[in-house]
């Protein structure tokens, strides 16, 4: 049997920050970071933790994954960097992963007991519904991918993925998301940090919300669907690697 690579996960793309750590498929141990926003402050301490916890150092880390966008320029700067440096450092591959892909793996199962938030879910959902994930892009726009169940022949998939994206990732408006996937006939069902400001502006006929416990991306998720890549040599260059901005970040003049 072939040995396992010991492998961190990290995900700083969105607004709580997460590192975990694992030996090949399975997952050792995660940990996220104290409070929004502190990605720079805490990824260091955070992965020091995790080592220390199963006494190992860090060039014993030989695949890094990290989420790649969209989502904060700044978080997503710093995974990469952190990614590159472990790289320099000794050599360790890396895995990039969408992070509206990660968003969407958080759930597993739509039901109404274990998911939904709205207490109008009228009908029982089936395998032909639909979920959304949403991250606020600013300027009144959001990072949106649109999703249904990956299924084979009427079964689950094998590649590791539930969800099989049906609209890539996106910049647009809530309006302009509404008015091409509101229908009565189909749930949609929304997660993502983007609703926490700006729920209201998504609520439709036939859109309904995921509690709130699966908008944000986990480190833990990051690692499972970068480990399906890993398994099929999808490894990043290290040198060409660049977050997923989807727009240019804003860069603000100083006056003279």
């Amino acid at each position: 049997m072939a040995r396992k690579p010991f492998v961190l996960a990290v995900e700083t793309s969105s607004r709580i920050g997460s590192v975990a750590v694992a030996l090949g498929e399975k997952i050792l141990a995660e940990t996220a970071f104290s409070a929004p926003i502190r990605h720079s402050a805490e990824i260091f301490p955070a992965v020091r933790g995790l080592l220390d916890r199963f006494s190992r150092e860090p060039k014993e880390i030989e695949q890094i994954y990290i989420s790649i966008g969209p989502g904060s320029f700044t978080g997503l700067r710093i995974a990469v960097t952190f990614a590159k440096t472990m790289h320099l450092a000794n050599a360790a591959k890396i895995v990039a992963v969408d992070t509206l892909d990660v968003i969407a793996a958080n759930v597993v199962n739509l039901t109404a007991k274990n998911t939904v938030q709205d207490s109008n879910h009228e009908r029982p959902t089936t395998s032909e519904d639909r979920i959304a994930t949403i991250l606020d892009a600013k300027r009144g726009q959001f990072f949106i991918a649109v999703y249904k169940r990956n299924t084979s022949n009427g079964r689950q998939a094998t590649s590791g993925r539930i969800w099989q994206k049906i609209l890539p990732d996106s910049l647009m408006t809530a309006s302009e998301f509404l008015e091409k996937f509101r229908d009565s006939n189909q749930l949609i069902w929304l997660l993502g940090d983007g609703l926490l400001y700006y729920k209201d502006k998504f609520k439709a006929q036939g859109v309904h919300f995921c509690h709130e416990k699966y908008w944000s991306p986990r480190a833990g998720k990051v690692h499972s669907l970068g480990w399906q890549k890993a398994l099929a040599g999808q490894f990043a260059d290290p040198v060409a690697l660049q977050p997923l901005y989807l727009r240019a970040p804003d860069v603000k003049l100083k006056r003279q």
